[in-house]
């Protein structure tokens, strides 16, 4: 047998280290060696009575705690799950309430978008109607510019005094000036068509934009409500909740819908007011040209009224004049045979006058035959000379008569000349003119 002495082993609460409690000594008096080294192996791993009951009593002790705190704690359990329980459902109805509320609020300014998403699409489809209305009726304006332009380049032809700045051609200048006005005018109107055109389609993209985000968060809001505790495609996304960055609030997400709303009313209504100053500007423009066409036409009416008239003029003066150089004609021819005649009875006389003169010494007398022949042959030489001025004058008078006769002729042929330039030149030219319908761009 060994005869070394064994010593007792510490004792250890391990509930007290478990609880953090800090370890007291438990060392127990190792029991004083008998004197007989034979009982020894017997004695030394044994506990005193005393300790025995004492660490009964602490068992005791410790097990009535543990059972108290236990049922303290599972009170304050039931009282905390339930709460959290009530509060967690609470709070799930409200966050589903608040959920449907904003989907329907969602959805009320989607259907907002939507409405003036749509507004815009007809008005801008109506512009592009009226662009290409403006673009037709720019081009019908070029039909009425070349008319005018051609009756001025063919009155210009217009021979002698025929070429003359008459009403014509001051309501052509007119008409001219007019279009180019007008043209001016439609051209701005379409720029400024096609400039409202390019906004309404900013406009209309932008609530396009947000109507779309709007329709992924009604999606995903909508998907959010129908989450229940029963769902099974839920998961634990724990970095959701956490604030993230550039998010919006409610006031600035409500007033970006709103100012884009309110930018696309803006449109609207200046699309609307642009149509309005569209239809006018055709109705005006279609209106003034025809009006000057009109103007135009009765010019040239008036014009081809005193042309017919003073050709009628001039022919039945030329038919006077023609009448007036037959006449005269045949008084020439009158006066020529007067004055051929007289060459016989004046030969007459100035031969008996020679042969008179030709009486010897006294009877070279002055007698009453010698002073009638005398006289005869005065009388003759002043009808002679009455009739030669007469001749001279009727000669004279036919030469005028020719002058006029050709001026007249070349008058008419002007005015013949111009009304073929009026009446089938331009007038049969201005047939081609384009009705109110064209020019307004239908």
């Amino acid at each position: 047998m060994c005869s070394d002495v064994v010593v007792s082993r510490p004792h250890y609460d391990s509930r007290a280290v478990a609880q953090g409690v800090p370890e007291k000594d438990h060392l127990v008096a190792a029991p004083q060696p008998s004197s007989g080294l034979a009982t020894a192996g017997y004695r030394s791993a044994k506990y005193t009575p005393t300790e025995w009951f004492s660490n009964y009593q602490n068992l005791l002790q410790q097990a009535g705690t543990d059972c108290h705190e236990a049922t303290s704690l599972q009170r304050e359990s039931r009282t905390l799950y339930q709460d959290t329980d009530a509060s967690t459902f609470k709070t799930q109805a409200e966050g589903t309430r608040r959920l449907g509320e904003r989907l329907q609020e969602i959805h009320y300014w989607k259907s907002e978008l939507q409405r003036h998403i749509e507004q815009l699409l007809a008005d801008t489809e109506s512009l592009v109607a009226l662009k290409t209305r403006l673009e037709k009726a720019l081009d019908a304006t070029e039909i009425p510019y070349a008319i005018a332009t051609d009756n001025l380049n063919c009155r210009a032809r217009r021979l002698g005094a025929d070429l003359v700045r008459d009403t014509v051609e001051e309501e052509l200048f007119k008409e001219v000036d007019l279009i180019r006005s007008v043209q001016a005018l439609l051209k701005r109107t379409t720029a400024q068509v096609v400039s409202q055109i390019k906004l309404n389609r900013e406009a209309k993209h932008t609530l396009e934009m947000d109507w779309s985000d709007k329709y992924q968060a009604y999606h995903f809001d909508d998907h959010s409500g129908r989450h229940s505790n029963m769902s099974s495609d839920t998961q634990h996304h724990p970095s959701s909740a956490a604030m993230q960055e550039q998010v919006s609030s409610h006031p600035s997400w409500t007033k970006f819908t709103q100012d884009s709303l309110f930018k696309a009313v803006q449109e609207e209504q200046a699309t609307n007011s642009l149509r309005l100053l569209v239809e006018q500007v055709l109705q005006d423009t279609a209106e003034d040209l025809r009006v000057q066409c009109s103007s135009v036409d009765r010019a040239f009416s008036e014009r081809c009224v005193e042309l017919n008239e003073a050709k009628t003029q001039l022919n039945m003066q030329l038919k006077q004049i023609l009448e007036q150089i037959g006449a005269q004609e045949k008084n020439i021819v009158a006066l020529q045979q007067a004055i051929h005649n007289k060459e016989a009875p004046l030969r007459v006389a100035q031969s008996r006058l020679y042969l008179r003169s030709l009486r010897p010494n006294m009877e070279l007398c002055r007698d009453e035959p010698q002073l009638s022949l005398e006289g005869e042959v005065k009388q003759i030489d002043a009808t002679l000379a009455s009739l030669q001025q007469k001749l001279s004058k009727a000669r004279e008078s036919l030469s005028r008569l020719e002058e006029s006769r050709m001026a007249l002729e070349k008058d008419i042929n002007c005015k013949t000349h111009s009304l073929f330039i009026e009446r089938e030149k331009c007038m049969t030219h201005r047939k081609r003119y384009p009705t109110t319908s064209a020019l307004s761009g239908y």
